[in-house]
């Protein structure tokens, strides 16, 4: 049976040595190399030549990003699975588009751990359930397809609630003045405002007030949506 060749990038020494020992007690698994860093890592990649890469998001003396492009761009045909505890929205929008294969949160269960690399090393894409649902699906439609999704795809996995917010929030309305309009309280439109920026991939109210100004699209999806509960 062919074994997954993996090398390992991590430079918390008590990390790396327990993930290694960990992937050593499978039978399709074989660590080939784990080094604390991104130096020299072309010439290591050459000499082992690892099916998977293993790459720590936080490297502390050089950058993440950068080292997954370079070995994307040198070997294109190895996959690259992201280590961290939480990654942000960007982190995965740029890794993502880096041409990274998967993430790997760093409390996974042993299972998940295992159930990562070997998803991955049969070509597939994975997330954490944690990552997944909308902002994977925009993710991989912008990254892998080449395609923003238009903003009536995005309106589609809207709530009912959620459009009447980003109406408000087209007009200029603050959280206060939206919770005054439909009924609700201020902290329940501020978690509606959350799910909205995670949904449409943006990261502020501006840009969500441009995208519906910016669209027939979404002004034809939300004219049958009343305002009124």
């Amino acid at each position: 049976m062919k074994k997954i060749q993996i090398l390992l990038i991590e430079d918390n020494r008590l990390l790396r040595d327990g993930i290694s020992e960990i992937l050593k007690k499978q039978n399709d698994m074989h660590v080939v190399a784990t080094i604390g860093n991104g130096e020299n890592i072309l010439n290591i990649i050459e000499n082992h030549k690892p099916d998977i890469v293993l790459l720590d998001l936080g490297l502390r003396n050089q950058s993440s990003l950068e080292a997954a492009k370079l070995i994307k761009k040198n070997f294109q045909e190895i996959k690259i699975i992201v280590m961290d505890l939480i990654p942000l929205q960007t982190d995965i929008y740029d890794f993502v588009k880096a041409g990274v294969s998967g993430f790997l949160l760093k409390d996974a269960s042993v299972s998940e751990f295992y159930k990562t690399i070997r998803t991955v090393y049969q070509g597939e894409q994975f997330l954490p359930h944690q990552l997944t649902c909308s902002l994977f699906t925009q993710i991989v439609d912008h990254t892998v397809n080449l395609s923003k999704p238009s903003i009536i795809e995005k309106s589609v996995r809207m709530t009912k609630r959620e459009r009447q917010v980003v109406e408000l929030i087209s007009d200029g309305m603050t959280n206060k003045e939206i919770a005054l309009k439909l009924r609700l309280s201020p902290y329940t439109v501020k978690s509606h405002v959350h799910n909205i920026l995670e949904k449409l991939t943006l990261t502020t109210r501006v840009q969500i007030a441009k995208y519906v100004h910016l669209s027939e699209n979404y002004k034809t999806a939300s004219e049958s949506t009343s305002l009124i509960s």
